[in-house]
């Protein structure tokens, strides 16, 4: 006779392991999608530099912290943590931009 437990515990790895699965792909998707975006910062950062504009656009930056906390909130997601995590990756932005201005800008 089987004991309903090793069928439970047997279920509950199952379920975990599709969860994980699932946060796996989610990963990547992360990762390309932030690949993609710091493809497009680069352009940007070119453009800027090519035009001696400055590496950061603080009105721009309130802006996006603004619109990413409205889309946090509206996605049950922590607005405070959005904020951080777009705050760290335009500190990444800003580090390119500065490292592009610095370097003899190319044609692109």
């Amino acid at each position: 006779m089987n004991d309903p437990s090793d069928t439970s515990a047997t279920l509950a790895q199952f379920q975990l392991n599709q969860f994980r699965a699932s946060i796996d792909n989610l990963d990547a998707i992360l990762i390309h999608t932030l690949a993609e975006r710091f493809k497009r910062t680069k352009d940007v950062g070119k453009l800027k530099a090519l035009h001696n504009m400055p590496p950061a656009d603080k009105d721009r930056e309130a802006r996006q912290i603004e619109r990413l906390r409205e889309l946090a909130q509206q996605s049950g997601l922590d607005p405070a943590f959005a904020e951080k995590f777009l705050n760290f990756i335009v500190a990444e932005v800003i580090r390119h931009h500065e490292q592009i201005r610095d370097q003899e800008v190319e044609d692109f």
